[in-house]
């Protein structure tokens, strides 16, 4: 499911921005959601999805302690 979407924890992503962590949530959301667009009836159901998506994976990215190998 979504191999677009890459590991943007160290060691394989030195720099993470959050633009690179919404587009990550922007592709899951699309995947789950069967929709590369959304109608204007589900676009606020899409857009918060992504926004909440968007804020858990920096609160993981944030909270990771990677050790030494992978």
């Amino acid at each position: 499911m979504c191999r677009s979407i890459k590991t943007l924890r160290p060691p394989f992503t030195e720099s993470v921005t959050e633009e690179d962590v919404r587009a990550a949530a922007l592709q899951y959301v699309r995947k789950i959601s069967g929709f590369r667009a959304p109608a204007a009836h589900n676009a606020e159901a899409f857009d918060r999805a992504v926004e909440a998506v968007t804020k858990a994976s920096e609160e993981l990215l944030g909270a990771l302690q990677v050790r030494g190998g992978r």
